[in-house]
């Protein structure tokens, strides 16, 4: 038997139209915890604590993000097996993805972090503080961490 092409899941995007009120949602009301936040989109914490929930504004439906050891290996074996390549390999952030499709017409995101993990900046750490200010850790103060 084959090893296991899919190492986890890495997340689960869904597309929303105002992120606010999905995080007030998603985490106010459902107690997701918010890992990571940028302008368009937010990752939060699903329980197993690897994969993550990620809200955005997406241009197309929901998608699974399945990661794996080199997507680019990943999609050529996937390909051999009877799979097709629906688009890329592309750079993304953390590393490689590439778009695949199994013979029942289900489409799969394959992505590596041969780039190591997603970097933010320092604008991305305040709003995150804010956003914890207000709806968790209303002690925590910026100026504990920014001079």
């Amino acid at each position: 038997m084959a090893e296991a092409l899919f190492r986890n899941i890495d997340c689960i995007m869904l597309a929303v139209d105002d992120l606010e009120a999905a995080l007030e949602f998603y985490c106010d009301k459902l107690g997701h915890k918010l890992v990571w936040r940028n302008d368009t989109h937010a990752g939060l914490a699903f329980g197993d604590g690897v994969t993550e929930i990620v809200l955005g504004q997406l241009d197309h439906g929901n998608e699974t993000d399945i990661k794996v050891e080199s997507a680019v290996e990943a999609a050529d074996r996937f390909q051999a097996a009877g799979g097709s390549i629906v688009a890329g390999p592309s750079d993304i952030a953390i590393g490689k993805c590439v778009v695949v499709q199994d013979s029942w017409g289900n489409h799969l995101v394959l992505l590596d972090s041969s780039k190591g993990l997603l970097k933010t900046d320092e604008k991305w750490l305040r709003d995150l503080l804010t956003f914890l200010q207000v709806r968790e850790y209303p002690w925590i103060k910026k100026d504990m961490l920014f001079k």
